[in-house]
Formats: structure tokens, C-alpha cells, sequence
């Protein structure tokens, strides 16, 4: 059995003395393994598409019930990413984050599409890398089903909160001085401004999420949620998140 799909390389682990398992996200059967022999010979035709953040064309073949890579042809490798220590992190966090949310032989075409969206924002656009981290952690949360609730304060109703919060276990906002009646957990303060950011990323189309203005105290603060929304909601760390934080704090 062969098919042809677009994927992306979400993870690379050398194998033998010249092959590769990846982990690819693709457009038809969502996360998938695959084995690629050869790719690590010199002169190999599919060793550009068998790397880390790879966007390109698949051919595969099934053999023994596991999918292996027959030709390939690269069409991203988002260089201005690979040659910036910095957003090589921040991406690679990305793709461990996108690879735990995707389902095998499920296609997950918001997951990608927002996953190539934030690889592209790091690699040609002029946007904070923080920002696009923070909208990144939110967007997937909501894809994931961990959408938090931010129609106003879950305990009055109030729409416009002048000191909002978010509850990190229970995913919902309230004022400040509604905060006790959430009863125990953390919870993390907002800005208004932060806020506003926070109901663009969640609910506007996928296109449009990263076009938000958000700088100083309110994407700080917005981005710290972001991560502690998501470390809590995944019940886990990610060795790629240390390694960035380990280079930007």
C-alpha cells in the first residue's frame, strides 16, 4: 500500500547507522510513524525532508504494517528558525506540544494548520516570539478541548472585569473579588488588555489569531497563564520548554 501526503517532522530519532523514525504530523492520517532508511547517507534524496520542522511532500509504503518513506520533496524548512538558537527552542516545544495532541491516523488539520501558522510567525514575521508562544499554548488548549471560559466572570456574569483572573484547574475567569467563591486551586491575574488578547486567540478564525497587540506587564502576564494553563491542563513538563526558558530567563 502507498500513499502521498504532506507532512511535517515533528521529531527525529537517529536509528541504526544511517536511518531515522520520525514522527510526522500529515495533512490525511494526522500523527503517524514512520521509518527512514538511508536518510542519514550522504547523498540521500530524502535526507532534506527527514529533519526536524520539515514541511514537504511524503511518499510511503506500507511493509509489515509500519509506514517507511520512499521519496520526499522539501518544501519548508523555515531556515530563518534553525539559524536562531532561541526560536529553534521555542519551535521544537511546539512540535513536542502538537505530537502529545494529535491522535494516530486521526486527522488533526487545526492542529497542524496552527502549529505551520506558529512556524511561520517565528520564521518570517515581526513577532515577539513570546507572543507567538502564548497564543500557540492557548489556541492549542482550546483544540484540545480545554477551552477556558471567557464570556465574563463565572461567578457574577460581569463581561468587562477590571482585574480578571484565570482559574488554572477549573479553565474560568472571574473578578478579583469573586475569586474566593471558585473555591481552591491557583488562579492568575490579567489585564483587561490581556484579556482582550486572550478572547482574540481563543475565538477568532484560524487565520487571524496571531494579530493582536499585546506588549510589557499584559504579555507577561498573559504568557505566564498561557504556560501554567497548559502545564496544569497536560499534567506534565516538557524538556524543550526548559531548554528555552533556560535560554530567555
Amino acid at each position: 500500500m502507498h500513499m502521498t501526503t504532506k507532512a511535517l517532522v515533528l521529531r527525529e530519532v537517529n536509528y541504526k547507522e544511517s536511518d531515522k523514525v520520525l514522527t510526522v504530523l500529515t495533512e490525511q492520517e494526522g500523527r503517524l510513524t514512520l521509518s527512514a532508511r538511508g536518510c542519514r547517507k550522504k547523498g540521500s534524496p530524502i535526507a532534506a525532508a527527514c529533519q526536524l520542522l520539515a514541511w514537504g511532500e511524503f511518499t510511503l509504503y506500507e511493509y509489515k504494517g509500519r509506514w517507511s518513506v520512499k521519496e520526499t520533496a522539501a518544501e519548508r524548512l523555515f531556515e530563518g528558525i534553525r539559524a536562531d538558537l532561541e526560536k529553534l527552542s521555542l519551535a521544537s516545544f511546539f512540535c513536542e506540544v502538537t505530537e502529545l495532541l494529535a491522535e494516530e491516523g486521526q486527522p488533526e488539520p487545526e492542529l497542524l494548520a496552527l502549529t505551520l501558522n506558529c512556524l511561520h510567525a517565528l520564521d518570517r514575521l515581526d513577532i515577539p516570539p513570546a507572543q507567538v508562544k502564548t497564543a500557540f499554548e492557548w489556541r492549542a488548549m482550546a483544540l484540545a478541548g480545554y477551552e477556558p471560559q471567557l464570556e465574563g466572570c463565572a461567578v457574577c456574569g460581569k463581561e468587562e472585569l477590571e482585574e480578571p483572573r484565570i482559574h488554572l484547574g477549573e479553565g474560568l475567569l472571574c473578578c478579583a473579588g469573586c475569586r474566593e467563591a471558585l473555591g481552591e486551586g491557583v488562579s492568575m491575574p490579567l489585564t483587561p488588555a490581556a484579556l482582550a488578547a486572550l478572547r482574540h486567540i481563543v475565538w477568532s478564525e484560524r487565520k487571524k489569531f496571531l494579530s493582536f497587540r499585546l506588549e510589557g506587564e499584559g504579555l507577561r502576564l498573559l504568557g505566564d497563564a498561557s504556560e501554567a494553563y497548559l502545564l496544569t491542563r497536560l499534567e506534565r513538563g516538557f524538556r524543550t520548554l526548559d531548554f528555552y526558558k533556560s535560554l530567555t530567563t
